[in-house]
């Protein structure tokens, strides 16, 4: 059987990514010797306070490595339907990217594969690490398959699966995912190249109907502590530390109505006293939840710098901080 390396010369994708998790990747099939015709990703946006374009990961990535860059707008339009055609790409690979129209899909003749930071069926959608962790799960992995109409329903081609610790949030998984992702990929197109593939519909697999992955906006991440520790822990810890699970307080000294982020959440068995004032001991700040408390060792008042718990008392009275509960 070939290596990549010896495909490389007479095989080539177009990679269309735009975030860091598909740098990883990307970086992967160079280091395998793969020939990238085109990377595709987003149009520069604007961001921080002097509101400068600032270039995706990916674009970042592909500059340095001096690959050819695309970035429409509308992947609909004929110029760039017409570019992407007459680069005569074996294969397209996509990982974190829009949902492509067909007229793009269908293009190269080995297909278009798309990299799923899931197990499917379960949890496609657009954040399926943050809801393998919030829902409590034990185990998740990575899934490669051919694209088709409906989003991350496609054929699989091959899964990887990890472990999910007790206290793992979403950057240490997320880390794990990258790694793990990168070696199922590379098989994946050094199979398809080998005209190796054997692909199985999603629906000869087992999938539970509730376990879905949307997108996560900013209102999603306020913490609910009317529910027991162990499901506060495990919302905390699959927003943690990005988007960032927060809440609602109030400073009786003050008055005010403040916003904060915590970070890096433990359950504990420190029985509740029914209320939504928040206690201490020498390991961090405690939150009420139903049944015990969760421990908290990071926070970020609003407006403020993340700080360790200890400095946060050192400027509060914590008898003084109540929750705004949803």
């Amino acid at each position: 059987m070939e290596n990549t390396k010896d495909l490389s010369k007479k095989n080539s994708v177009v990679f269309m990514g735009t975030p860091e998790y598909a740098v990883e990747i990307l970086k992967s099939l160079l280091e395998n010797g793969i020939i990238i015709k085109s990377v595709i990703t987003a149009p520069d946006k604007r961001s921080g306070r002097g509101q400068k374009l600032k270039n995706s990961h990916v674009k970042e990535f592909a500059i340095k490595n001096n690959l050819k860059i695309m970035q429409p707008k509308n992947l609909k339009e004929k110029s760039f339907i017409t570019k992407l055609t007459n680069l005569k790409a074996d294969l397209f690979v996509v990982v974190a990217f829009r949902m492509l129209p067909e007229v793009v899909w269908q293009i190269p003749p080995k297909g278009t594969i798309n990299l799923h930071a899931s197990l499917l069926p379960n949890y496609r959608g657009a954040a399926p690490i943050n809801w393998a962790i919030i829902n409590g799960e034990k185990i998740t992995g990575v899934t490669t398959f051919f694209i088709e109409k409906e989003i991350d329903t496609g054929k699989i081609i091959d899964q990887s699966s990890v472990d999910i610790g007790e206290n793992e949030n979403f950057k240490s998984l997320y880390n794990k995912l990258i790694k793990i992702g990168a070696k199922t990929l590379i098989k994946t197109v050094t199979d398809i190249f080998n005209n190796n593939v054997k692909t199985t519909p999603q629906k000869n697999l087992i999938k539970s109907s509730d376990k879905k992955a949307p997108k996560i906006f900013k209102d999603d991440c306020r913490i609910n502590f009317n529910q027991s520790v162990k499901n506060v822990h495990d919302f905390c810890r699959g927003l943690s530390p990005y988007p960032g699970p927060w809440i609602k307080f109030t400073d009786k000294k003050s008055n005010e109505i403040k916003t904060m982020k915590i970070f890096e959440s433990k359950t504990t068995n420190i029985l509740t006293d029914n209320s939504n004032f928040i206690s201490k001991n020498e390991n961090g700040l405690l939150f009420p939840c139903i049944d015990y408390y969760l421990q908290i060792s990071e926070i970020q008042i609003q407006g403020k710098r993340k700080m360790n718990f200890k400095d946060f008392l050192s400027g509060n009275n914590i008898n003084n901080i109540k929750i705004i509960n949803i």
